[in-house]
């Protein structure tokens, strides 16, 4: 398990806090200050804060100061979606408010319901049974499948993607953004940019893609092993359920930022489902036979991690990261891309 680290508003990303308090004592129903203001360390798009009142805790999100990359930090996408997926089965804060006005504190946000829950961050979860681990790991296959089953339209978000195909949308963003912030060249990410739009597969009917869901994105009950909150999504848009699930499978092929990940662990030993048990798990749940062209989700989706780390990576060198580790992923978009490449070449 991973503490999750409070410090107090890092430098560069002070705001107005009495105009925060204000505003939140008009918006919020039941607010109360005084407000005591801490920075979670973790959140490395989008700057996240702990607000802390005599009766309640809250949570919120803000994007960071500086010039933004195009469609990127969309707190008020992250607001829409887990307001509209509060009455579902998909497990997600209370929302209490989005403030679109950059007036107030210097840039928009959303504040949220403060969820009680462990938050892990190693892969492999080595404080825990392996009892616990085979239940966390299988509640994960079950909450994506959920999501992926709630119909766009009938919680208000039909409109929440763009049309067209998903991954020709999603390739073109996640290439502009790397050009954006590219620090230096790096082959692989050049021939995967050549690659992935000559094999995407066919359309298919969009649902609600999370986009960044992982071990790390979703808080454990305190006490008990199944996931009571997903965080973080601000990648969210409609798509295709498959790439949520490549995203989470590919750290079991490759390098992750600073413990050993799910590739090459002994899954029996752990009680940590393999790769293929974990997709068949939640094939189960979504209700699907098989997936044809597997290895095309996996590429695709450390092309985008790739993508989105040497985004963080840039904005740590350009001085207004959310957090200070920004500078430690120098490498880790040549690594991650250059497996992906491999899997390409393996597959030829």
């Amino acid at each position: 398990m991973s503490d999750v680290e409070l410090t107090a508003v890092r430098e560069a990303h002070k705001f107005d806090e009495a105009a925060l308090e204000a505003y939140l004592a008009a918006q919020v129903e039941g607010f109360q200050g005084p407000l005591d203001i801490r920075q979670f360390e973790g959140g490395q798009s989008n700057p996240t804060f702990q607000l802390i009142t005599p009766t309640q805790k809250y949570v919120m999100r803000k994007q960071p100061p500086g010039e933004l990359l195009p469609s990127a930090h969309q707190v008020d996408r992250e607001y829409r979606v887990m307001k509209a997926l509060w009455d579902t089965p998909v497990p997600v804060p209370k929302m209490y408010c989005l403030c679109e006005d950059g007036d107030v504190i210097g840039t928009k946000f959303y504040v949220m319901e403060m969820v009680e829950g462990r938050l892990f961050t190693e892969t492999r979860l080595p404080a825990l049974s392996n009892a616990e681990r085979t239940a966390i790991y299988l509640d994960l296959a079950r909450v994506l499948a959920e999501l992926h089953k709630v119909e766009p339209a009938t919680v208000g978000l039909e409109s929440f993607g763009r049309p067209g195909n998903y991954y020709d949308r999603q390739i073109g963003r996640w290439s502009k953004q790397y050009i954006a912030s590219q620090t230096e060249n790096i082959d692989a990410m050049n021939q995967l940019m050549e690659w992935l739009p000559q094999n995407v597969p066919p359309e298919t009917d969009p649902v609600i893609v999370h986009g960044d869901y992982r071990l790390g994105n979703v808080l454990i009950h305190p006490t008990e092993p199944k996931i009571v909150a997903v965080l973080d999504w601000e990648l969210s848009t409609l798509g295709d359920g498959l790439a949520d699930l490549g995203y989470l499978c590919q750290d079991y092929h490759g390098d992750v930022y600073n413990e050993e990940g799910l590739a090459g662990a002994d899954y029996d030993a752990l009680g940590i489902p393999d790769e293929t048990a974990f997709v068949a798990a939640y094939c189960q749940h979504a209700g699907r036979d098989q997936i044809d062209n597997w290895n095309f989700y996996l590429i695709y989706n450390m092309f985008r991690s790739a993508g989105i780390i040497q985004g963080v990576y840039k904005r740590g060198l350009d001085g207004n990261a959310s957090s200070e580790k920004a500078l430690e992923y120098k490498e880790y978009a040549r690594m991650r891309s250059e497996r992906a490449w491999g899997l390409v070449q393996e597959q030829s």
